[in-house]
């Protein structure tokens, strides 16, 4: 496949956004992670070197941040990822590097922060509880309501994705976020009040694998990227359901 699109297109970068995501699911089955995550970066990664690609950007995770000190930084220390999800992301990060170091291809890992927007997966925050509200259906949250997230929307990741295609790269991390935490118990209220609906709603102690607050630190992505983020929670939310 990757072999008969090269010889339609010439492939020159590579934008590798594919990935078995989800962070409870990786605890039911850790070997799909490694199968998918793991093994299809290190294919891409090959077919990169065997067609001299010019740069490789990888989507990684604020996931490999683990419980980490706020607002994660991407010098910060990576080496207690929480789930298999997580320990994935940061293999394949470690495997970009590698590949650099060996045949010199310019690699960036974006690192996205909760990413959401039209057409996203259903087992996402957004999308899972304006279907549930929007339904009158009971929507259980997790950590209380209390654990927060940088939640991104997702035409600013994909200005941070432009962008990384056009700066000069040798091997970098950047944060694509928000840089702002909003609770669980927040966004529920925001989707709720935007539907026009009460939500149902029941609270569950917080589940393994998942880490409290994500908050990215922007300097970095701002410096190097100029990225910055345009569509605030609010707007994202009104965007995402189409009002």
């Amino acid at each position: 496949m990757l072999e008969r699109i090269n010889r339609r297109h010439g492939v020159t970068d590579i934008v590798h956004l594919a990935a078995l995501a989800g962070v409870r699911k990786s605890l039911l089955d850790p070997l799909e992670y490694v199968d998918v995550d793991i093994k299809g970066t290190v294919n891409l990664l090959e077919f990169a070197v065997r067609h001299g690609a010019q740069r490789f950007i990888f989507a990684s995770s604020s996931s490999v941040y683990g419980a980490g000190p706020l607002p994660f930084r991407e010098t910060d220390p990576v080496d207690r990822p929480l789930s298999p999800y997580a320990a994935a992301k940061r293999a394949g990060e470690l495997f970009c590097r590698v590949y650099h170091e060996l045949y010199q291809i310019p690699v960036a890992c974006l690192r996205f922060f909760t990413v959401y927007g039209p057409r996203q997966r259903p087992d996402m925050a957004v999308h899972f509880f304006t279907r549930l509200i929007a339904r009158g259906q009971e929507a259980p949250v997790y950590g209380f309501g209390e654990v927060k997230r940088d939640f991104t929307y997702i035409s600013d990741v994909v200005d941070g994705i432009l962008r990384t295609l056009v700066v000069p790269l040798s091997y970098d991390l950047f944060n694509l976020g928000s840089a702002e935490a909003t609770s669980v118990n927040r966004l529920v209220a925001m989707i709720s009040k935007e539907l026009g609906k009460k939500p149902l709603v029941t609270h569950h102690p917080l589940q393994p694998g998942d880490v409290p607050v994500t908050l990215a630190d922007l300097t970095h992505s701002h410096n190097v990227l100029g990225y910055k983020p345009k569509v605030s929670l609010a707007e994202g939310i009104k965007e995402t359901l189409g009002l």
